[in-house]
């Protein structure tokens, strides 16, 4: 088939402002951590790029996106048949009508696949054996990111049975959030927790990297209509509108329970947004979008505190904002589906649809949320058995900027690496040892 040269344009657009969410992500969660961890927190949504392209390539677009063989095992994952990508480099262009070629549809699925292993590490901030996290990257990756990529966007069983999932809400933020739920779990308390400060020591990285995700998420949710048309303009639209409703609802509930709006909270609130939009914002009307945002921005800002109440410690709340976002987004398809573009479709329970395609969106979360959870807790706790998954108490106090990178994200003149000397004397070199 001839390539299209707009689609084709556009989904090299679409893939690389996915792949810039990721250093986003990076300064959204950098900022958000204590001053001495900034730069591993940075680290580990880097290393997520390296390890899952590779990983993608060799083997994760395959099990993702390939039939397998044996007609039973292909509900729950694909095959090998298009292990290490020659083959999409050989057939040129997809096989379903769009005229893009292969290896972009590819690239594009990769870019999702990498922000959802990063999203994961906010939950286990300050206190993760960088090696571990490096190796539970490539594992989660394989075990759990790349079949329910199957099960939703393949030929898997939840897409057999007709569940939605516009951009990723259920394969993205679900997904995450439940590993990062078992993450927190299995790690434990930071040193210090609800006893010491532990407040985001950038608040301008912070805005920062909320300021690229926002930017990015258009190329998330437009682009994966894998076209250009209504449907994309539909899914831009209710993105910006949803996410900027989700904004000024937290800062509403801040105001009322705290008297103060804050630049975390505009910025926890937008991601919410973003979030809950995702699966929604290419089968839903603008005004429902709204919706949608009000509703996450409200609910999310409650949701943060329940670790407080619950006692688990998800440093940057991946659970309050990724799990409780993406679940309100997925339900809200059973009720708001509207597919004003798409009339073969479902629609949702409010549009005559009835109760089937809510109930659908009801088992997709269940079912990828606790998959996520209890294989992330097996792995977890096989890394934790084996190599350790927690740094030493004495390194989480230092500092694991220090004590695994050998850096630190900010010299502000006072503590040099070389030891020379200050106005109160010689300084002392920087600890040398690195745990990984």
């Amino acid at each position: 088939m001839k390539i299209d040269s707009g689609t084709t344009a556009w989904m090299l657009t679409a893939t690389a402002l996915v792949l810039l969410m990721t250093p986003g992500l990076a300064f959204f969660y950098g900022g958000m951590t204590r001053a001495k961890s900034v730069l591993n927190m940075m680290m580990m949504s880097f290393v997520a790029i390296i390890t899952v392209s590779i990983t993608w390539v060799l083997f994760g677009h395959s099990l993702a996106f390939s039939d397998n063989p044996m007609s039973w095992l292909n509900n729950f994952v694909g095959g090998l048949e298009h292990f290490g990508l020659q083959s999409l480099v050989d057939t040129a262009t997809k096989d379903d009508g769009t005229g893009m070629p292969s290896l972009i549809f590819s690239a594009f699925q990769l870019t999702f696949a990498i922000i959802t292993v990063a999203l994961i590490s906010g939950a286990i901030a300050d206190r993760a054996k960088f090696g571990a996290w490096v190796v539970f990257s490539v594992v989660w990756a394989t075990l759990v990111y790349f079949p329910v990529a199957h099960w939703v966007w393949g030929t898997g069983w939840l897409n057999t049975l007709g569940i939605e999932d516009f951009a990723g809400g259920t394969v993205v933020h679900i997904n995450a959030g439940a590993a990062a739920l078992a993450l927190a779990l299995i790690l434990g308390k930071r040193q210090g927790w609800r006893k010491e400060p532990m407040r985001p020591h950038n608040l301008t990285l912070v805005l920062l990297g909320a300021g690229l995700l926002w930017f990015g998420w258009f190329g998330f949710n437009a682009g994966s209509e894998l076209a250009v048309d209504g449907t994309a303009a539909l899914a831009f639209m209710n993105t910006q509108i949803a996410t900027a409703a989700a904004a000024g609802a937290w800062l509403i509930v801040e105001k009322l329970r705290d008297g103060h709006a804050t630049t975390l909270g505009v910025a926890s609130g937008a991601v919410a947004g973003l979030v809950a939009i995702t699966p929604a914002c290419g089968f839903v009307d603008p005004w429902a979008a709204v919706l949608i945002g009000l509703l996450a921005g409200v609910a999310c800002a409650y949701a943060v505190g329940l670790k407080y109440r619950l006692g688990y410690d998800d440093s940057l709340d991946v659970v309050g904002v990724h799990l409780v976002g993406g679940v309100i987004g997925a339900v809200s398809l059973g009720f708001l589906a509207a597919y004003p573009f798409l009339e073969q479709q479902n629609k949702g329970l409010f549009y005559g649809g009835g109760l089937t395609q809510l109930g659908l969106q009801v088992l997709g979360p269940v079912a990828v949320g606790g998959y996520s959870f209890i294989v992330t807790w097996v792995v977890g706790k096989i890394i934790d058995k084996t190599m350790g998954f927690r740094v030493p108490a004495e390194d989480e106090v230092t500092g694991v900027d220090i004590t695994t990178h050998a850096e630190t994200g900010y010299d502000l003149g006072t503590v040099h690496a070389s030891g020379v000397s200050s106005k109160n004397g010689p300084v002392s070199p920087a600890p040398k040892k690195v745990d990984a």
